[in-house]
């Protein structure tokens, strides 16, 4: 629970007697989500959101060891049907956006990177996510229709390492959502691949059935389904549901 614990950061500092709410969310929802609970905070006063942003299904495994949350959101149905297997929900799950993955290469493209298989050239230092992670498994998904398998340096457990090992330097090229890209702005170079509509994911948020505050939790969830959180995706680049 340590753990959790420091996973957790808020949008501000709690007001005195606020209503907390915690929400556990896929790692590459951390900027959007990140907005849109400052303005949940405001459209609701003396409410405090608290996120644990990871992968998705580290966050499974927390909710299912017993860490306390109110929501819960995950980057693909799978891991969602984890939890709801689990008798982790309360009620069904709200699918509420989609991402695509791209590939993200260092500035200016030096190793001339132009499709999905030259993710395969020798001397290419490539990073992806694990094969449990929802990146992850769309990136299999795609070596699949693309009929050939990557051999990376690492596998990450959740997409924003991914780009940080790509944006550090500290590997040639990664698969990564549109969005990280998008929010990584000139740190990276975005090749766009066509076979990455074969592996499209679609992102449910379901209140958790502990929740110490499920009406507040059922509130934050129809924000995000309604138009100030689509509102909000799609100004960073995630599809509609």
């Amino acid at each position: 629970m340590a753990v959790v614990a420091l996973a957790v950061s808020g949008c501000g500092a709690p007001e005195p007697g606020a209503e907390t709410l915690v929400v556990f969310a896929a790692a590459s929802l951390r900027g959007s989500f990140t907005e849109i609970g400052e303005r949940f905070e405001a459209a609701n006063p003396g409410t405090d959101v608290e996120f644990s942003f990871a992968g998705s299904s580290d966050l499974v495994t927390q909710l299912q060891q017993g860490a306390a949350a109110d929501v819960f959101t995950s980057a693909d149905t799978r891991n969602m049907g984890k939890a709801a297997d689990a008798g982790l929900l309360d009620g069904d799950p709200i699918d509420f956006a989609t991402n695509t993955l791209t590939i993200v290469v260092t500035p200016g493209n030096p190793k001339q990177v132009t499709s999905f298989r030259d993710l395969t050239e020798p001397g290419l230092a490539v990073v992806v996510c694990a094969p449990q992670v929802p990146c992850g498994a769309a990136t299999e998904t795609v070596e699949r229709a693309v009929g050939v398998e990557l051999d990376p340096v690492s596998e990450e457990s959740q997409v924003t390492d991914v780009l940080g090992k790509v944006s550090s330097g500290q590997a040639d090229a990664g698969v990564v959502y549109v969005t990280d890209a998008a929010g990584a702005g000139d740190q990276v170079t975005s090749v766009a691949f066509p076979e990455a509509a074969d592996a499209v994911n679609t992102y449910p948020i379901a209140v958790l059935k502990d929740s110490a505050n499920p009406a507040l939790a059922r509130r934050f969830v129809d924000f995000v389904a309604g138009e100030p959180g689509q509102e909000i995706l799609r100004d960073a680049g995630f599809g509609a549901a």
